[in-house]
């Protein structure tokens, strides 16, 4: 398997992040933790489940690769396509329980999510020069992912809550629940 093009994932990270922060741009500061009133997730706990997630790919791609790669049969490699993620046809509920403690105010939040990114783009930078191709490890529902694919995954489960927050804010100016602790 050749190594994916590093640009290609950058770009897609940078195309998820700029839409999620114009997304952001229709909640007001003062809503930021509001709930629709037909249920879900407020754009505070959104922002907070995106910067949780993104930390742990980073995180588990930093330590997986630290050790010579598993090998896993061919058969094991198979997923779903990335693009069922970005859709948003299955709704499935987070195997990673929300961290309550990273809800904070619209401006700290999205400094956190832009910190977030950050880190990721200095991951890829620092491990430009090796091929991380042959490490792996499973997702809950897609499957068998390697490290480039997960990447492609932190920008495609961007993409899908990004949509989740443009039907937040469209559902805001209606009855709204707050989420404040």
């Amino acid at each position: 398997m050749p190594k994916p093009n590093l640009a290609r994932i950058t770009d897609k990270l940078v195309r998820a992040q700029s839409a999620c922060l114009h997304a952001s741009d229709a909640i007001p500061p003062d809503l930021w933790r509001c709930r629709p009133s037909r249920g879900g997730w407020s754009s505070a706990e959104v922002v907070a489940h995106l910067c949780q997630i993104e930390r742990a790919v980073t995180g588990a791609a930093d330590r997986i690769i630290r050790h010579s790669p598993k090998p896993i049969p061919f058969l094991k490699r198979f997923h779903l396509p990335l693009r069922i993620v970005e859709a948003r046809l299955l709704r499935r509920q987070t195997p990673v329980p929300l961290d309550l403690e990273l809800l904070d105010s619209k401006e700290a939040m999205l400094a956190d999510l832009r910190s977030v990114r950050e880190r990721t783009f200095a991951f890829l930078e620092e491990t430009s020069s090796r091929d991380l191709s042959p490490y792996f490890w499973l997702h809950p529902f897609i499957g068998m992912l390697n490290t480039y694919r997960w990447f492609e995954f932190v920008a495609a489960h961007q993409a899908r809550h990004t949509k989740q927050m443009l039907q937040i804010s469209h559902g805001l100016p209606k009855d709204v629940v707050s989420s404040q602790k």
